[in-house]
């Protein structure tokens, strides 16, 4: 065979060929799935290792069938961030389709679930609502709300209907060193009693156990497989192949007979907003290789609205620069956070202000139309922000942030050029666009350049509003104060050089104070305190790149 002759040394088919070795893996998915009640949960993304597994698992299960031996269920999750490259959603999503029709017509007890992250815990209305930045090195808010919970909170639920649960996942030692070393710590590791069933301990979830029947092969071997046996629930692998090599730089997509080829295999599709890498190369790679795919090239200019990252050491200074100039000087509480490096010394910006923020809300919506315009059928009804979140943002801006312009319905509106679909709410005598638009005004006529007094007027305004109608007001005077605090500075300079001599005073009496220091501890002290002397005079945020930026989620 075509596919027998290509097996190298390095290869996990090498000992016993591909068919035997397929054999005695479909063996020990089923004894490991005969010998218990535990329902299995398989994680499906719609890449090539997940779809590896589920196909490995189908087949077996296609074979137990037949002996009428298909005793428990077999749940496949996909999680869906909603901010994933449209393509490969879309891709998902028909995979999903066919796996439920599949099921029915062979009687297997294989259930697809498509699971979304909580409305709260979404991209946008963290992002647009709350003012949470792009994420970071130092600040990943994104994989938690977005790809774990949804999918732990499916398997908890299981494991507290069931006792157990056994995770199948696609991960394979060769991946990287890093992936393989975690591996083999959890097989290892002495709460790992079901090791010689081929199981491993879970880090994060109790009484579940995580099974890796790919964990020895390399990237060539899955394509191998998958090139080798047909799909059993039609959808064919060559497709799966050929969005790999559209993701792929230059469109070619070899299968790799030894270790100087580049496989297409190590392509990533994940978000589209996605500002952990310094570039989406799989997106960009679909656009360049297909000019019907333009239509994403929208996506891709959010991206960059965002994104911090640049190997271009003076871009990346330029875009941090930009990003400070778009965020609060204050945290979401209203604190101040004081950083100390060796380049300086700086408040931590907090959320991004309210003006960027309905400015990125529009261009959300003006990229929603672009892609419905330009793209093919299945994108015309795309909803990059769809109502429940539209809502979600209107929600915390009124009611968290106090932000009670309400403009929101505007700006969907003149962007979208229809009525605005969500909830009507009354107008107010006081807190009115009209009347809202001639207090901004007065404050910037007496000083206000920016905005503060204004949003301490608004604030404080919007907090009696609020009470008015309750018989008990006990919360009122601390909402007050906590909002007073906040709007404590007329300005970011003010700001700036209170906190920075807050510091360096708290700095000087440790330093005063503490006898038993040791020498390096003292000039370490001394050093922060004459950098902070040196800042408290520059106007802004530092012009020097801080390279340790450190936040956390009370932004």
């Amino acid at each position: 065979m075509a596919s027998e002759q290509l097996i190298k040394a390095y290869s996990a088919f090498s000992d016993k060929g591909l068919k035997n070795t397929i054999e005695d893996a479909k063996a020990n998915v089923k004894q490991l799935y005969l010998s218990d009640q535990i329902p299995w949960v398989i994680g499906y993304s719609g890449g090539k290792d997940s779809t590896a597994i589920l196909q490995l698992i189908w087949c077996a299960l296609l074979e137990l069938k037949r002996d009428d031996k298909c005793h428990k269920d077999v749940h496949v999750i996909s999680t869906d961030t909603l901010v994933e490259n449209p393509f490969v959603a879309m891709w998902v999503e028909k995979s999903l389709e066919h796996m439920k029709e599949a099921t029915e017509q062979q009687g297997l007890p294989i259930i697809p679930h498509r699971l979304t992250p909580a409305v709260k815990d979404r991209f946008w209305v963290n992002l647009i609502g709350k003012g949470y930045p792009a994420p970071r090195y130092k600040f990943r808010w994104c994989t938690d709300r977005l790809k774990i919970s949804p999918s732990n909170t499916f398997i908890n639920s299981l494991v507290d209907q069931r006792g157990e649960a056994i995770l199948v996942l696609g991960t394979r030692k060769a991946e990287s060193t890093a992936r393989s070393a975690s591996m083999e710590y959890y097989e290892n590791i002495e709460t790992n009693t079901r090791k010689a069933d081929g199981l491993t301990a879970n880090g994060s979830l109790d009484r579940v156990w995580v099974y890796t029947p790919i964990a020895k092969w390399t990237n060539d071997d899955v394509w191998i497989y998958l090139n080798s046996v047909q799909n059993p629930w039609n959808f064919p692998n060559q497709d799966l192949m050929g969005m790999y090599q559209g993701a792929t730089e230059g469109g070619e997509c070899p299968l790799v007979v030894d270790k100087s080829t580049q496989s297409c295999g190590d392509s990533r599709f994940g978000c589209y907003v996605c500002t952990m890498v310094s570039e989406d190369k799989s997106m960009s790679a679909m656009i360049a290789n297909d000019e019907e795919k333009e239509w994403m090239l929208p996506l891709l200019a959010l991206r960059n609205e965002i994104d911090v990252n640049d190997a271009n050491r003076d871009k990346k200074l330029d875009k941090l620069r930009r990003d400070k100039s778009r965020r609060d000087f204050r945290r979401m509480n209203g604190a101040l956070t004081v950083h100390v490096s060796k380049h300086g010394a700086d408040i931590v910006p907090g959320p991004y202000v309210q003006n960027f923020r309905e400015e990125l809300l529009e261009k959300v919506l003006e990229a929603q139309k672009a892609v419905q315009m330009l793209g093919p059928d299945q994108v015309k009804s795309l909803e990059l922000l769809p109502l429940e979140e539209l809502e979600e943002i209107r929600r915390i801006w009124l009611e968290e942030k106090l932000e009670v312009e309400d403009s929101l319905p505007g700006i969907y509106e003149r962007v979208l050029g229809k009525a605005y679909p969500g909830k009507k709410r009354a107008h107010h005598p006081i807190l009115n666009e009209q009347v809202l638009n001639k207090l901004k005004l007065y404050c910037s006529e007496h000083g206000d350049s920016d905005g503060l007094m204004y949003q301490q007027i608004r604030s404080v305004t919007a907090i009696a509003n609020n009470h008015k109608n309750q018989l008990r007001r006990a919360n009122l005077a601390n909402e007050l104060n906590e909002s007073l605090e906040k709007g404590a500075f007329y300005s970011l300079e003010e700001a700036k050089k209170f906190a920075l001599e807050r510091k360096r005073h708290e700095l000087q009496i440790q330093l005063d104070n503490s006898p038993s220091l040791a020498p390096q501890d003292k000039d370490n002290l001394g050093e922060q305190i004459a950098i902070i002397t040196r800042s408290i005079n520059e106007h802004g945020y530092s012009s020097l790149l801080i390279e340790t930026e450190e936040v956390s989620d009370d932004f």
